[in-house]
């Protein structure tokens, strides 16, 4: 996948960088961080310029992330009114997600980024919530630029080394989800166990 990211971004340059970005945040599966560590080294190497490729990476997440958001305003209530009782989500869970959205959510929008997976689905549940047009955008987009920088940086100050210190941070960062995702497995099954 990663060549092929690279042959894109060779033939596309920037419009490639943003283009992908943005069908990597509406759920596609593309390595988002490969590719932003590689437009890292590729500032490094001469071949791209900082600036240009700051920009681009910065809007194909804002707008991957707006597409998200758009699409669950507009269709997310009504599939999850339609089809949400074979997935048992009732509307008392429902109501939950509006609520822990009111409290906490926006900021799963600034740091969701940085968590595979959650920034999927962290604005197509904004868009769910409703949570107001302006508001969606100073917490994602702050935390595009914030994910943009940290993973451009690393891929630049790395330089030769990106690809063998990205393949141990993939490592651990795979270990850390099953453990915490055995974890909650535990959890759910306790707590399910201690209302009977």
């Amino acid at each position: 996948m990663e060549e092929r990211v690279l042959h894109l971004i060779t033939e596309y340059g920037y419009l490639g960088i943003s283009g992908l970005l943005m069908l990597g945040i509406v759920g596609l599966p593309v390595p988002d961080e490969t590719l932003l560590m590689l437009t890292g080294y590729l500032i490094f190497s001469g071949h791209l310029h900082l600036l240009p490729a700051f920009f681009a990476a910065f809007l194909g997440s804002a707008c991957g992330i707006s597409v998200s958001y758009v699409l669950g305003r507009s269709f997310g209530l009504p599939l999850i009114h339609r089809f949400g009782k074979y997935l048992h989500l009732t509307e008392e869970r429902i109501a939950k997600v509006h609520n822990w959205f009111e409290r906490i959510g926006r900021w799963a929008l600034t740091f969701g980024y940085f968590i595979p997976g959650v920034r999927h689905l962290t604005a197509y549940a904004a868009g769910m919530s409703y949570l107001e047009p302006h508001e969606f955008a100073m917490f994602a987009y702050s935390g595009a630029f914030l994910w943009c920088g940290t993973f451009i940086a690393l891929g630049y100050f790395l330089g030769e080394r990106w690809e063998k210190v990205y393949r141990e941070i993939e490592r651990h960062a795979l270990i850390a989800v099953l453990a915490a995702g055995a974890l909650l497995a535990v959890l759910l099954v306790w707590r399910r166990v201690r209302r009977k």
